[in-house]
């Protein structure tokens, strides 16, 4: 269960009013605050028949909403999951669009400089020998730009009909640079808004998540005593009441063990400490498997019913099936749930306009939760195969203002090798 959410909270509210208060969502009506049996009820029921049936009619219904609850809020987690990534998917798409806009657009201002320098170069050898008078009334004065410079040698060149060539290959230059650059800024107002709207599909998806987290942890706990009452009210062997309440209690602590097994397993992968240390930097390799694919363009890959992106958001590193993930440096997590073709997913913020995502995390792999703080190094998951995966691995992810970078350089560059 959630931190947060009480006992009290769930007896007393309902899986409705539990998941609108997690949500946001405005107060319930009085008539959705669920008052479940007491065993101490269902004892009373069963000596009238009339109050039976109405007790039995009344569990019913409590356990109709608690798994009409867990099926409406799980949908409804797998739809805002879907559209998270998607929109994700779609920004990430965009900012390296953006990038590439821009790096082409500088490689050819570049150009243009170095073809104008040329063309300079090219009508100061024509008239190194002969009146450089009108050329030195000409270049006066140092040019303020390179547009400067060319228009300067457009004149020239129109008198002098020579040095086309030259200047013809900067005029092309220069103009190939504008483009780019204009187009560049429309990529990045594009990426901008992509980004606006993953973030809001993001945080939707979490609320989501946490709703339908918090509808199953009722049902959870609220179920099965539901059931036993309901199989007692309806019993018409000698079976007494106690021996139901000793089922129930039976059912809680063998739940109480699991959970308690599955903590120890956590202890055990932390004390294994696979994650490979924290550096100097504060940074730390995020888990133990070797690399098993790197960031950028790819052939796209298909099998298990769909296709992989011709374009790799992060690296894949592969420790095994239920291998330790660990946080890459401090942070708080900002996003732990599911997220489409990343199976289940966390994003932790490191400040600074840094994080780092974690994909394809097992099912039941989840050690830390939306808002918990972590430090480098520390056990935040293991490996699995949800989302689109061919296998157990760790897709990891990492963010420069949202935008995904080279996680291989970005942790090069802090002292982890990947």
């Amino acid at each position: 269960m959630r931190a947060g959410v009480s006992r009290r909270t769930l007896l007393g509210v309902g899986t409705a009013g539990l998941v609108a208060a997690i949500v946001g969502g405005p107060p319930l009506p009085a008539a959705f605050a669920a008052t479940y049996p007491s065993w101490d009820d269902v004892q009373a029921a069963k000596v009238n028949e009339a109050t039976k049936a109405a007790e039995v009619q009344r569990i019913q219904g409590f356990i109709q909403s608690l798994t009409g609850e867990v099926a409406r809020t799980r949908t409804a987690a797998e739809q805002a999951a879907g559209a998270f990534y998607t929109a994700q998917q779609e920004y990430f798409e965009a900012a390296v669009r953006a990038d590439t806009l821009q790096s082409q657009a500088d490689a050819e201002a570049a150009n243009a400089t170095d073809a104008a320098n040329k063309a300079g170069r090219v009508a100061a050898q024509l008239y190194r020998d002969g009146d450089t008078t009108s050329l030195e009334l000409f270049f006066s004065g140092s040019a303020a730009t390179a547009d400067d410079l060319l228009t300067r040698l457009g004149v020239m060149d129109k008198l002098l009909e020579r040095n086309q060539r030259v200047y013809a290959t900067a005029i092309t230059a220069r103009n190939a640079a504008q483009s780019l650059t204009d187009q560049a800024v429309v990529a990045r107002d594009e990426r901008d808004r992509l980004q606006t709207l993953a973030e809001q599909k993001m945080f939707e998806s979490q609320q989501a998540t946490d709703a339908a987290q918090a509808a199953l942890d009722a049902q959870t706990l609220n179920l099965g005593q539901l059931q036993a009452q309901l199989a007692a009210l309806q019993d018409t062997t000698a079976k007494t009441i106690a021996d139901y309440q000793a089922g129930v209690e039976a059912a809680r602590i063998a739940e109480e063990q699991r959970r308690a097994a599955e903590r120890a397993e956590v202890e055990r992968l932390a004390a294994a400490g696979d994650g490979g240390g924290v550096v100097s930097s504060g940074w730390a390799r995020p888990t133990s498997g070797r690399r098993t694919s790197d960031f950028g363009p790819r052939s796209s890959q298909c099998g298990n019913g769909y296709c992989s992106t011709s374009y790799h958001y992060g690296a894949d590193l592969s420790g095994g099936c239920s291998a330790g993930i660990y946080a890459a440096a401090a942070g708080t997590v900002v996003y732990a749930g599911y997220n489409g073709g990343y199976g289940n997913y966390i994003k932790i913020d490191h400040g600074g306009g840094i994080g780092t995502g974690y994909a394809h995390i097992r099912n039941g792999g989840f050690n830390v939760g939306y808002g918990q703080r972590v430090n480098a190094g520390d056990l935040i998951g293991s490996e699995g195969n949800t989302g689109n995966a061919f296998g157990c691995n760790l897709h990891f992810e990492a963010y420069v203002n949202g935008s995904p970078v080279n996680p291989i350089n970005f942790l090069a560059d802090r002292g982890v090798s990947i």
